[in-house]
This record gives C-alpha cells, structure tokens and sequence, in this order.
C-alpha cells in the first residue's frame, strides 16, 4: 500500500516528483492525456511518473512537462528540484538534520517553527462548525479519546471533515500531522509501513525515537477497504506511542476499545415549511449554490427557489450527491432538475474520468494490489449513489438488513416506539412480545445509515439515499406490499391514541405529533385506501380535527367520502362510519358545503343515539347545528344547541357545556342581545378553563371581540381580537383565526384606521381569498356580475371591510358597490349579510334596500342593534314603517 497522492507532502524531507505532478495537473484540469499532449511526451511518461516507476526522468522531459502546466518562480523550482532529487534516499532518523517538509519548507526537530503538516490543505466547509468544535476539542483535550472515527456514507463529508480538523489543531501536535489512504485489499504490512512512511521513519522503534513522548496525530482515511490490518496497525502503533492520537474515516467503527464514534450526518436542508427567502441559511441550500455557481454565473431566480428547496430535500443532505446535481446546472435550470432528477437520486453518478474533476478524489494506484495495467480502469469507471449505499447495506446482517427494508417505509422522522411496531413479528400483529429495536437502531448510526437529530421521541430517520436503496431492496424481495401494510397500521394505531389529546390541554403537542407524521399519514393513507380500505377509514377518521386546524378539509372531505363509499368498507362498525361520517360534515362547514352535508350529519347524530354513545352524541348535535346555521336555519340550530347544552349537564361534561354556551351566545347575538352574549361567553371561559380546553377560551375571546365591535368599543375589540389571533395561531385552525382577523379588520376600518384595516385585507387575501379584487375603479353592476361568486368565506369579510373604509372616505358610491357585493356573498354568515345590507342602505339611501333587509331578518331572526336602527332611522321614517 501506499499512500494517496492527494496526502502530498511527506514529513521525511521534501515532496516528492509523483505528487507535485499530479497535484499541478489535477489544478490545471488536466487528464493525463491532455497533459502528455500539450508537453509533447507519452501518455506512459506521465503514468510513470505520477506512479513512481521513472525514478530518473530526463531534464528536458521534466522542463516540457514544467511548461505544458505553466509553472513559473518557485513552484517551478521546486518541480525541477524534485526531479532532481527523485531518487534519493529518505534521510536517516537518526542524522541531527532530519526534518519535516511543510509546503516545501524544511524545519529542525529540535526547534520546529510550526508543526508539520503532512496534509493537502483544508477545503471551507459549510454546514461544519459544530463538529469541526467538538473534534477539535476533543483531539486536544488531556484526557480526550486517543483513537477517534469519523464514520459515516460515502460522499457525507468525512475526508473533508477530518483534513479540516486535522489543520485545526495541528498546533496542539508539534511531532506533525500525517495522513494516510488506505488501500484496497492492503494487509497489515503494507498499513504500517505506509503509516510510519508518512510519519518520516522505516521502523516502529525509530518512530518511538523520533516523536520522544510529543504529541503526534495520524489521519487515516477509507480504513473499511482493509479493516483487519486497520485495527491491528492501529492497536500496535497506539500501544508503542502513547503520546500518538489517532483521526480516521470509514464506513464503520475500526472496534478498538477506548474509540469514540463520531457519525457524519447529511447537512441540514429546509424543512418543506420553510420561507423561501431565508433558504441561504440552511447549509444544504448554501453548498447548492455555491455548487452551482461553478458552473453558471446567474443565482438561482426567485421562481426556482422552491424547486432548489425541493432538490437538497430530495438529496437528503448529502454533499456529494448535492455536488454532482449542481453540477448538471451548467444545462439544466433548478425546476428541470427537479423534474428530471428529483426521482433518480440514486442514479447520480461520478464522473468516470476522476482525474478531469478534481473535487472528486477517486485515488489511482491506492496500493500494490490494484496497481499495473489494470489501476486505471478501476478507477475509471463511474460509481452510482447507489453502489456508495450498497457498500454499507452489505456491512449489514441479513436480520439488519431486512429491519432496514422494514424502517425504509417511514417517510419522516420516527420515535424508537414506531420502530418497535415496524419490527414486531408478523405473527404478534398487536405487539404484545416486544423487540428492542435500540441494537439495531445504533448499529444504523454506527454505520451512518441512520440520523439522529433533536430531543423529541421523533427523531430518527433514514438517510434519504438510504431509504430510496432500501425500498428498491424491499421491492425486488417481494416485501414491499406487506411492509406499506404494516406502515399504514402502525400509522393508524399513532393517530388513533393522538386523536384523543386532539380535545383538551395537550392539543398543541398532539397537533405537532401529527404534523411531524404528516408525510407519513399521507403515503399510509394513500396505500391503505387501495390495499386495505378499512384500516384507510379508521385512520381517516381519527384524522377530521388535524385536518381542519390545518386547513386541509376538502382533501379530509374527499378522502372520507371516498372510504364510505367503498363497498368493502360497508360492514364496518356503524360507529367508526359514524365518525367518518361526522367527519365529512364537519370538514364541509370549514368550505362552505355544509347544505350538502346535513342528511350526512343527521344520520351521524340517529347512529350515535341509536348506540348511546354520548360522546358521538354531543359531537353531532355541535356539527348539526352549525351546518343548520349555515343554511340560514337558525331557530332549528338554536334547538341542537339547547339539546347540547342539556345533554352536557346531564353527564357532566364541562368542556362541552362549554361549547353549548359559545354556540348559544352567537344565538343571542343573531337576536340582538349582547348583555345576554356577554353573559354566556364569561361562562365558557370559565368552564373552558376549569376544563383545560385552551382552544375553547381563545374562540370565547374571539367571539367577545365581536361583541364588543357590534356594541362600538372598537379598541376593546381590536385588542381581543389580536390576543386571539396569537393564539389560533399556535393552536392552528387557520379558518377561525381568518374570521378572528376579519373582525379585528372590521374594527379598525369602522374606528377610522385606514392603513392597519389594509393590512388586514391584505393578508386575508393572502390567505386563501381567492379572485377578490383590490378595490375596483369603477362601479360594478350588482346582482348579475360573475364577479360577486369569489371563492373563500374571506371575500365577504373583506368585502364588509372596504365598505366601511369607503364610507370613512366619504366615497358613498363605492362603499354601496362594496356592501352590495358583500351582501350577495353566497357564503356570508347571515349577521354579516345583515350588517352589509345596512351599510348598502346607508350609503343609497334606497328604500328597496330596507325591504330586502327586512327579508334576511325575518329568515334568519336577525334583529337590528340599536347603532344599525340609527343608522338607518331616516330611511325607516321616510318609507313609513319600521325595519324587523
């Protein structure tokens, strides 16, 4: 074995002919052919030469070779001098001159200047800063570990990670830092002699002489291409030299005792949430583009933002396999990438020519068993992602393989007890003898198939390229079905005991729960509904109040709906297909398809009744009347909610007398009694608090904002109405916190706060809106424009919003066109329609409008606050008779 050229200067004196050449050829580009081309020599003088075997090469060949790489001053002085000294013997230990070359300089032993640092240079890490702290304060701590293994998959970064650390605390080491390659198939001689060669000496007993107890450090590289000689050189040498530490990278642990395992982890890329303004900040992102700016001048444009977020996703982190898809920029813009690559990650391959690229480090001639004829084909041929992955399934046993094909199927990260459910035997499918899956899990860190990261349970995940070679595996045995079968079970089993902390003081954390599962409740979600539909419902199920607090519910809708109607879910129990159904009601109402739904709900409600569950009960009389509420049916929802109300007493449910209390206050604001609507809502705090339902006191303060607008304290119901907005929006349920938003814009225009009330219309707009215009310019025709059917039950809000604004700007003719719109809203609450009709009759003064108000009052039950009657006593008194 010998070591890789890139490890270029030797301490025994000088760097030698071999490694000057290829390390000036590697700078300018250059293959060896291109080389021997442009020098006018052979490509085998070139081959010789970088191998060794010319060890007295011609004068003229050396000075042709000097000009075809354009060396000048000392660096071509120290070429011609190289040659010169080619094949000269190592100094002797024991000579009083022997010294160690750092970048060609020769300094004394007995008073070196610097270190020696038989190293190539440091690259600038990204991404690096606390491993690059932590190693080097380990490698220099008194008592730190001696033997210290950088582990982890091919192209993570470890070479350059310890080359960086080995610069960093050089200082610390005033014997030198040397470093070796290890060659593949190389036995224990050639591992030691190659170590002590790099350390200046022939023999262990002149390498003890040499150092003299000074701190020493030895950087071995790829030890997994010889293991055994590894661990027996390194055990010998760190047994006869106690002052000598150790540094080396693999794909596993070398296994000496006393070695601390340092596992290599993938940079970190930006979750899928993440704004697309701060994507720099993540160190995946950031080695992207400077990648990519290598090989393209212009930086990725604001449109491939969030294709180049989705790539180092896709990428799972890993330098190399960033490095080479940056690479393929020089053609390919970030969205084509995405679209060309973004499923054949494992295909990304390297170039087969490594000597034409010099970021990749494919060694030739590593040692004397892969050197001759054959050397150079080795290592030209290109290696696949998916070999570097192969390479360490195969370290694996056939039990921690299939364990691997069996955790592959988690999309995200996972707790050791979703694990310990993966790995059950097939035949205890309720996990009632248990295996610990903890061996398995830190063998996977050991080999650095597995990354851990943060405090929660949900920590662990498979490395991405990993994950992809696993299912590929799980495929071709025949095991994948069986495996996204078991995915979808377990899944269905951790949203069911989630679902519960869904109601009361831990919903937050089960909110979080279920969002860091997201992608793998989708992917179970969606195998289950085709293989196993039943599983499919009970999942979906448990699943209505996440997807409503995150503002999915018409995909919840549809998917319930989809699972009720599949015919092999027909015989399940009434009760699970009455949540499911209760489920499709209540996401309806979020999207305004609550007429649809309400045989869907009533049917819910009679299955519950039937079966006595009180719990089903309360939860469909809530869903009922607000769907009835929806159709404009207000008396029969005031009814349910009574009912509810009574039905809570009865058993003693505090949070859902609760509930009934906030529904019921909404009845007495639709009546006109405020006084009342106040009283209810301190109730529901009261007994949301006494519940520790915090979800239910914060709609209590956001229902007394409204109040406290429809009775003119405008500042009151700002300050509510934003102190509930901060909350919906750590607990979720973004349709809430939109109605909330709207009130407080409400509030502000009618308190004549034009620039804060804009704001608020622009992130409603924002935030699902969709089609509202900005102001128009114009008047519009009122009833038959298309216009007036905006998507979002937003539009009416902001409709009612610039309406006001308007009216404070004096601009009557376009708060009446804003009223109008607002009042034609399909989806508009009826107290709102109510409160624009007024507006439209304020700002006309037509007496038609009264008329029609009249109509909306009379349907929903809606009487006027004393304000609207003053607003509208002129008109009343003119048309002769008074409004409802």
């Amino acid at each position: 074995m010998t070591p890789d050229h890139d490890w270029s200067r030797s301490p025994a004196g000088r760097t030698t002919l071999p490694e000057l050449l290829r390390g000036h050829r590697r700078t300018a580009g250059l293959t060896q052919a291109e080389l021997a081309s442009r020098a006018g020599v052979g490509v085998r003088t070139v081959r010789d030469l970088e191998r060794g075997r010319s060890i007295r090469p011609q004068r003229t060949t050396v000075e042709l070779l000097a000009g075809a790489l354009a060396l000048t001053g000392t660096s071509r002085a120290a070429f011609l001098a190289a040659a010169r000294g080619a094949g000269a013997e190592p100094a002797s230990p024991d000579a009083t001159s022997t010294t160690f070359a750092v970048g060609g300089n020769a300094t004394s032993v007995a008073a070196p200047a610097d270190p020696p640092v038989a190293l190539p240079p440091p690259v600038a890490l990204i991404g690096r800063e606390r491993d690059l702290t932590e190693l080097a304060g380990m490698l220099t701590a008194e008592r730190g570990p001696r033997l210290v293994s950088l582990v982890g998959l091919a192209g993570v970064g470890k070479t350059a990670l310890a080359t960086s650390v080995a610069h960093l605390v050089a200082a610390a080491h005033p014997a030198g830092v040397a470093g070796v390659l290890v060659g593949e198939g190389a036995d224990g001689p050639d591992v030691l002699a190659a170590s002590m060669s790099m350390l200046g000496v022939a023999r262990l007993s002149e390498l003890v002489a040499l150092l003299a107890g000074r701190p020493t450090l030895l950087v071995m590289d790829a030890v997994e291409r010889a293991p055994g000689p590894v661990a027996a050189t390194l055990h010998r040498l760190l047994g006869a030299l106690p002052s000598l530490r150790v540094l080396v990278t693999g794909r596993h642990p070398v296994g000496l005792p006393g070695e601390r395992v340092w596992p290599v982890a993938p940079l970190d890329v930006p979750p899928p949430e993440a704004e697309h303004s701060g994507l720099e900040s993540w160190p995946a992102v950031a080695l992207f583009t400077a990648r990519l700016a290598q090989v393209r001048r212009e930086p990725p444009t604001p449109a491939e933002l969030p294709a180049l977020a989705a790539l180092v996703r896709r990428l799972g982190g890993l330098p190399l396999a960033i490095e080479l898809m940056a690479a393929r920029g020089r053609l390919l813009d970030l969205t084509e990438l995405l679209d060309r690559y973004g499923d054949r990650v494992l295909d990304l391959a390297t170039p087969p020519d490594a000597s034409a690229h010099p970021a990749w480090n494919a060694p030739e001639a590593l040692s004397s068993r892969t050197s001759g004829p054959d050397a150079r084909a080795a290592v030209s041929v290109a290696v696949t992602l998916r070999d570097a992955v192969a390479f360490s399934y195969r370290l694996l046993a056939s039990d921690e393989q299939a364990a691997l094909r069996q955790l592959a199927v988690f999309g995200n990260r996972w707790s050791v007890e979703l694990a310990e459910e993966m790995l059950a035997d097939e035949a205890d499918r309720d996990g009632t003898v248990a295996i610990d899956p903890v061996p398995l899990l830190d063998r996977f860190v050991e080999l650095g198939l597995l990354s851990v990261r943060g405090t929660g349970s949900f920590r662990f995940r498979l490395l991405d390229a990993v994950r992809d070679y696993a299912v590929e595996q799980a495929a071709g045995a025949g095991e994948l079905t069986c495996i996204r079968r078991r995915h979808a079970e377990v899944i269905a089993r951790l949203v069911a005991r989630t679902a519960t902390d869904l109601i009361g003081p831990r919903l937050p954390d089960a909110v979080h729960r279920l969002d860091e599962m997201s992608s793998d409740i989708s992917s179970s979600l969606a195998h289950a509904a085709t293989d196993d539909p039943l599983t499919a419902l009970r999942l979906a199920a448990c699943l209505t109040r996440w997807w409503r607090f995150r503002g999915r519910d018409v995909v919840g809708r549809q998917w319930l709906r989809r699972l009720l109607a599949d015919p092999r879910t027909a015989d399940a129990d009434p009760l699970l297909r009455g949540w499911a159904a209760l489920g499709v009601a209540r996401l309806a109402a979020e999207h305004g398809a609550g007429a649809e739904e309400l045989s869907t709900a009533r049917a819910a409600l009679d299955t519950f009744r039937q079966a006595g569950d009180v719990t089903g009960e309360l939860e469909a009389r809530n869903v009922l009347g607000t769907l009835l509420i929806s159709v404009g049916r207000q008396d029969e929802a005031r009814e349910q909610a009574e009912a509810l109300l009574r039905l809570a007493a009865r058993n003693g449910r505090t949070r859902d007398l609760a509930v009934a209390q906030n529904s019921l206050a909404w009845h007495e604001i639709r009546v006109g009694d405020l006084a009342a609507a106040r009283r209810r809502l301190a109730a529901v705090d009261r007994l949301a608090a006494e519940s520790g339902e915090q979800r239910l006191r914060v709609l209590g303060w956001a229902n007394r904002a409204e109040v406290a607008r429809l009775e003119g304290w405008y500042a009151d119901a700002i300050d509510r109405g934003r102190r509930a907005i901060a909350a919906l929006s750590e607990l979720g349920d973004p349709g809430r916190r939109r109605r909330v938003l709207g009130t407080v814009g409400l509030a502000l225009a009618q308190d004549g706060r034009v620039g804060e009330a804009s704001e608020v219309l622009t992130e409603l707009r924002a935030g699902g809106v969709e089609a509202l215009p900005a102001r128009p310019s114009v008047p519009r025709p009122r009833s038959d424009d298309a216009a007036l059917a905006w998507g979002g039950p937003e539009a009416g809000l902001c409709a009612l919003i610039e309406g006001n604004l308007a009216l404070h700007r004096g601009d009557r003719e376009l708060a009446a066109e804003w009223f109008a719109a607002a009042a034609d809203h399909a989806g508009q609450d009826r107290r709102d329609v109510v409160e624009a009709l007024v507006g439209l009759a304020a700002s006309t003064a037509d007496p038609s409008v009264l008329d029609r108000l009249d109509r909306v009052c009379a349907e929903g039950g809606i009487q006027l606050l004393p304000q609207e009657s003053g607003l509208l006593y002129a008109l009343i008194a003119a048309r002769g008779g008074p409004a409802q």
